[in-house]
């Protein structure tokens, strides 16, 4: 797992090294473990690697047949049975990322279709004159592009594009609005003006430094809800998960997890358990001194009975006030999301602990239907059923000067293009999620988070064999009585019942608003006064609102705001983090 960036020139020109020299400062966060530049023609690519596998031979740029050139940020999980299925191949490394590069000289574009696993990857082809860009259907890595006067450039992440001076730090007004409305952004455009996102399962052809054709491919299997009784489901879920969890555990370095106490990751520590020799190294987060669910206890408990070794950590107060502007500074393509701040700070433990991979349940709410918002839109607008994210975090607080406008038309052409016909109201819910808000949100958390910490996340739901096991399931094997993910809570009954699957559990939440109000009264002014809030609030009212965080709405808001102005300091102004919250917010940019 690496970083990589490169640029394609329109004139054929070789690529300014000073260009690929920012490039590959600005990536090395992601990649300590080495480096790699790669220059002919009109094409310069480099590469920052975090050794996972093969560490001996897998340095990067790889090279293929014809001169192909590959470098990739990137775990292709089925590279085992890839290269044994490659006849006639001779393979130079041991490295997984090489197995595109014959896989391209066979199908062509059609080559990411055989991978499984996750990956954003730049080849170049000199025969062909081209330069291919890919990403996985979930969108798990990320990959970002500008269309500039030196060329095509893409990198692993918006800031190095900025870093190198091939875009200027300019906010895109629409994305920014999506970002205060919806904590994430929508579509190909970013809140970076000029920096674009190659899509979820996209692969880009790019010639004389501009993007000549476009094909996808999807995440999620076509077709309506099959018809399967419960037993052969759970039979097909248990085969899938399995394989899933064995594939994502292949490394050549140590390995734990993420562990919440809840039933996707219980369902991970107990096939983790399954598959594994050796106890699972499990990490746990806790909120002392708030009123936020502590799940540690719990998650003690199943560490307990299936062997793992069980990491505690706490996340407090202080961490919250210290921690916030370092992590609004990695998330350059931002996603106001609370859940950053937990994971920055297991990333960092897991990190200290030795570890260089980690497992993660993100997907399981998106493939087996468990949020509450998909029992809301399946009943009638007379029983409280209404349309996912209907409501914007600001709208009726009074705290913008303009009312955005359009901030829902991504999330709606989501909705449009996630009804294929023959999905169920249901399917067409899941789908839509899996369009934005996975990979905008909470897989770019998981990316920035742990990566800067030179920590890999694997997400073993995120698989196509487990998507096509789970997504197609009748409706009524997803939701059933009141709860969702029916199938995943059956299966965890059978194979980890001190889980308790079925009982009610309160969502992962972190005291973001709690925290905030013991400092509103000192904390609103201060955030009123930044370049960013300022352009687009009233002062007074963004003081009011921070005076009445401790209310579940203001608090929220006053969260988003308080993470916008942070981001906005360091991405749009290039301002540093100058220590805690207030004592950045105290510096004048």
């Amino acid at each position: 797992m690496c970083g990589i960036a490169g640029l394609m020139t329109p004139d054929g020109a070789p690529a300014d090294p000073t260009i690929l020299d920012a490039l590959a400062a600005s990536l090395s966060h992601r990649g300590p473990d080495g480096g790699g530049w790669h220059v002919a023609g009109d094409v310069g690519m480099v590469h920052s690697r975090l050794a996972i596998i093969d560490l001996e031979t897998g340095d990067q740029p790889l090279h293929g047949d014809g001169d192909l050139t590959l470098v990739a940020n990137a775990e292709i999980y089925n590279y085992v049975e890839l290269r044994d299925s490659l006849s006639g191949v001779t393979f130079t490394t041991s490295s997984d990322c090489e197995t595109p590069l014959p896989l391209y000289r066979r199908h062509d574009l059609n080559y990411a279709d055989h991978l499984r696993g996750m990956y954003a990857i730049a080849l170049y082809d000199p025969v062909r004159g081209r330069l291919v860009l890919s990403r996985d259907p979930f969108g798990i890595k990320p990959l970002y592009y500008a269309e500039t006067a030196q060329g095509l450039a893409f990198a692993s992440e918006p800031r190095a594009l900025i870093a190198a001076g091939l875009v200027a730090a300019a906010e895109h007004p629409g994305a920014r609005d999506e970002v205060l409305q919806l904590q994430f952004s929508t579509g190909r455009e970013t809140p970076l003006a000029g920096v674009l996102r190659v899509l979820p399962g996209e692969t880009l052809v790019v010639e004389g430094g501009r993007i000549v054709g476009r094909r996808r491919f999807a995440a999620l299997p076509e077709g309506s809800p099959e018809e399967m009784e419960e037993g052969p489901a759970l039979e097909r879920l248990d085969a899938a998960l399995e394989d899933s969890v064995r594939l994502h555990q292949r490394a050549d370095v140590p390995y734990g997890m993420f562990l919440s106490g809840g039933i996707d990751s219980s369902a991970l520590l107990a096939m983790m358990a399954r598959v594994n020799e050796t106890p699972v190294r499990a990490f746990t987060v806790g909120f002392p001194g708030s009123a936020a669910t502590d799940e540690r206890d719990h998650a003690r408990c199943l560490a307990k009975l299936t062997g793992a070794e069980h990491v505690e950590v706490a996340f407090t107060e202080a961490d919250f006030w210290g921690l916030l502007p370092r992590l609004a500074a990695v998330m350059d393509d931002p996603a106001a999301d609370y859940a950053v701040l937990p994971t920055y700070k297991l990333a960092e433990c897991a990190a200290g602990e030795g570890l260089k991979v980690v497992l993660s349940g993100e997907g399981g709410d998106e493939l087996f239907a468990g949020y509450g918002r998909y029992r809301s839109v399946l009943r009638p607008f007379w029983l409280g059923g209404r349309v996912m994210r209907s409501r914007g975090i600001f709208d009726g607080l009074g705290v913008l000067k303009q009312e955005p406008r359009g901030w829902r038309d991504g999330v709606a052409a989501a909705e449009i293009h996630a009804r294929d016909g023959s999905r169920s109201k249901l399917q067409a819910a899941q789908a839509t999620d899996c369009a934005d808000w996975l990979p905008n949100d909470l897989l770019a958390k998981l990316d920035r988070c742990l990566m800067h910490h030179g920590v890999e996340g694997r997400t073993p739901f995120l698989d196509r064999e487990v998507a096509h096991a789970g997504f197609r399931l009748p409706d009524s094997l997803k939701l059933r009585k009141g709860l969702g993910k029916w199938i995943l809570r059956r299966w965890l009954a059978q194979h980890l019942p001190e889980a308790k699957p079925f009982s009610r559990k309160r969502g992962f939440t972190v005291p973001v608003g709690e925290w905030i109000s013991r400092e509103g009264a000192r904390l609103g002014p201060l955030v009123a006064a930044q370049e960013g809030v300022a352009a687009l609030c009233d002062k007074g009212a963004v003081t009011a609102l921070f005076a009445g965080a401790a209310r579940k709405r203001k608090g929220q808001a006053a969260w988003t705001l308080l993470f916008y102005a942070l981001w906005h300091r360091a991405h749009i102004l290039g301002l540093p983090p100058q220590g805690g919250i207030f004592e950045t917010l105290s510096v004048k940019g």
